[in-house]
């Protein structure tokens, strides 16, 4: 891709990537398909196997008030009190990775109702089932995506954006990064959250360029 486009490193699991939704949709406001958004997957913590403990639940909890305070979205809590849960990252991204084949545009959407699922009325986002219905909203029928859910090529595709996250440097989410530039070069955007009205600002006066000379 050539033109001026945006590459958003999140994860469906990142309550930072949660409270950063309603910027990406100040985004498409303001630009539209003007200013196409590439959704990779970063990869918070795939695979992990251990439950979490109380002590685990009660400081998840506390950063999500932070999150709160400083974006005004709900959390509910009560999923990780789930007897056994784990805090495993791969399937939410996975399913994204899945609707990102059929509906592009969709996908950074698909993730938006994740997180809403996940942070604000307690679903369990890592169960193929609950993925796999809301994907249906987005052009995946359900049969569909089960079909594809455990494959390994999906698995691999999934872990590729992994490998691209980490290649690129990012370290934490939500990161946005623009390009290319004039010399064909990349720039962040924002590393962590923003408000919208600061990210736009940002990306109006890189599209606009430096001020002419004379």
């Amino acid at each position: 891709m050539t033109a001026p486009h945006l590459i958003y490193f999140a994860d469906p699991m990142c309550s930072w990537c949660y409270g950063f939704s309603p910027v990406m949709e100040d985004i498409r406001r303001a630009f539209g398909r003007a200013l196409p958004v590439r959704l990779v997957m970063g990869g918070l913590r795939p695979g992990t196997e251990t439950a979490m403990t109380p002590e685990a639940r009660d400081s998840l909890r506390g950063h999500w008030t932070h999150i709160t305070e400083a974006t005004g979205l709900p959390f509910g809590g009560a999923v990780l009190d789930e007897p056994g849960f784990l805090y495993d990252t791969d399937p939410a991204a996975r399913a994204v990775v899945r609707v990102r084949r059929d509906n592009p545009e969709g996908a950074i959407a698909y993730l938006g109702r994740l997180q809403r699922a996940f942070y604000a009325e307690d679903r369990n986002i890592t169960r193929p089932a609950v993925l796999a219905e809301l994907a249906a909203d987005y052009g995946v029928a359900p049969d569909a995506f089960l079909a594809d859910f455990e494959t390994d090529d999906l698995k691999h595709e999934t872990w590729a954006d992994y490998g691209v996250s980490q290649r690129a440097g990012v370290t934490g989410f939500p990161t946005l990064v623009a390009g290319p530039g004039p010399e064909g070069t990349y720039g962040v955007v924002t590393r962590g959250y923003n408000p919208g009205d600061q990210v736009v600002a940002i990306l109006k006066a890189w599209l606009e360029g430096p001020p002419a000379n004379g």
